[in-house]
């Protein structure tokens, strides 16, 4: 769940920092997180919402940025470990992690920071702005699933750390599918997420 470590100063020695539109946060972003948290040793993983995710406006309708927070706030409610960070949304504009780690850093200087993602994103993550800025930063780590062995990685950097996670395929795109075709989402969405999705009429077919 939120808390003060998501608003100013995170306390910890290794931070993962796992940034996303979320929209919306499914089951696979939770077993991602902490997986790799776990197998990383990190105090805590921070699950960034974007501001504005810019590689991906104009490609389809953006939830608005408050719904995607309380989202990510309810799919992370107890569990140990995991904090939902609205830095992002704060700063406002575009968003960038070189920009959000330079914030992280301010507030946490000695903590050693951990970029997150998946094995797609890593792929292309030279398109990001200010990719150097990233990797001076923080250790940058995509999570492969496991159980996906035939399935050949994409190319990666070099400077890119691989950690395994538990096979389980389900991805945003799906659960927008699923609630604009009438389908039930409740095993893929934490219930906190399905709830926010009914309340609000997410997702559904005729949506701006």
């Amino acid at each position: 769940m939120a808390d003060d470590d998501a608003h100013g100063p995170v306390r910890g020695a290794r931070i993962g920092v796992f940034g996303g539109t979320f929209d919306p946060p499914h089951v696979g972003h939770l077993i991602a997180a902490c997986e790799v948290g776990e197998v990383l040793e990190l105090d805590v993983v921070l699950l960034v919402v974007a501001h504005r995710p810019w590689q991906k406006v104009g490609s389809r309708p953006i939830t608005d940025a408050s719904l995607r927070l309380a989202m990510v706030e309810a799919a992370t409610e107890g569990l140990e470990g995991l904090v939902a960070s609205d830095l992002e949304i704060r700063r406002g504009g575009d968003s960038y992690t070189a920009d959000t780690l330079a914030d992280l850093r301010r507030g946490s200087p000695d903590a050693e920071f951990c970029v997150i993602l998946g094995t797609d994103a890593a792929a292309q993550i030279d398109t990001w702005g200010r990719v150097d800025e990233v990797f001076a930063s923080a250790t940058v780590v995509a999570y492969e699933r496991a159980g996906a062995d035939g399935i050949p990685l994409p190319p990666l950097r070099d400077d890119i750390a691989i950690v395994r996670v538990p096979r389980f395929e389900v991805s945003s795109t799906d659960v927008r599918a699923r609630v604009a075709a009438g389908r039930r989402i409740d095993v893929l969405c934490p219930p906190g997420v399905v709830r926010i999705i009914d309340d609000h009429g997410l997702y559904r077919v005729g949506d701006p």
